[in-house]
């Protein structure tokens, strides 16, 4: 339900203020709009890559899976497990997303000498698919948050756009119309006064 609004000059300088305030306001909104609208979609992108590219892991060493539980006395899996994964915020676009810097693993304590090479190919790569599983991890929240960010923008600029100009808009011209009738009826009085003065002279 639209707000009542007082029909008067005061009322009209202050909508006409409103209405200058949104529309400076709204290409700064755009703006911000395009550019997380720009962000996510490059955020989703490398997500989709990244995401590929695991699968692709995956793939490839599937037929590892069932020796994975000790080669050779080697527990490949547990030495395939991040230690550490660093992650630190950083400023895109003005919003806070995480950002990926090290994924850290502990180093393996089996014997180079004794245990074969394909052993070792084969750790080198579990632990490149636990790198893009956490990847995959940071993406996927940095994701989110530009969306939650972008869908609020697009909330603010909808509401300028389809509720408060509008609104500023049709309250001036309401305002204008009653402020004209109220000047012509007031015209109107002073003719006629005028005129009855003249009639009683």
């Amino acid at each position: 339900m639209a707000r009542r609004i007082s029909l008067t000059r005061l009322e009209l300088k202050r909508q006409r203020e409103a209405l200058a305030r949104y529309h400076r306001f709204l290409p700064a909104l755009q703006r911000r709009q395009q550019q997380l609208q720009i962000e996510t979609q490059r955020t989703t992108t490398e997500f989709q890559d990244v995401h590929e590219e695991f699968e692709s892991a995956q793939w490839s060493y599937a037929r590892f899976r069932t020796v994975l539980g000790d080669v050779a006395g080697v527990n490949v899996r547990a030495a395939a497990r991040p230690t550490r994964i660093d992650v630190r915020t950083v400023n895109v676009v003005g919003v806070r997303v995480p950002e990926l810097i090290d994924v850290v693993f502990k180093d393996p304590t089996y014997s180079l000498f004794t245990t074969s090479p394909w052993v070792e190919r084969l750790l080198d790569s579990l632990r490149a698919q636990s790198r893009l599983r956490a990847r995959l991890d940071v993406l996927a929240e940095r994701q989110e948050i530009l969306r939650r960010e972008l869908a609020r923008v697009v909330q603010r600029v909808n509401l300028f756009e389809k509720v408060k100009i509008p609104e500023a808009r049709q309250a001036i011209q309401r305002i204008r119309v009653h402020l004209g009738d109220e000047m012509a009826a007031a015209v109107g009085l002073a003719k006629m006064a005028k005129g009855r003065l003249r009639e009683a002279s």
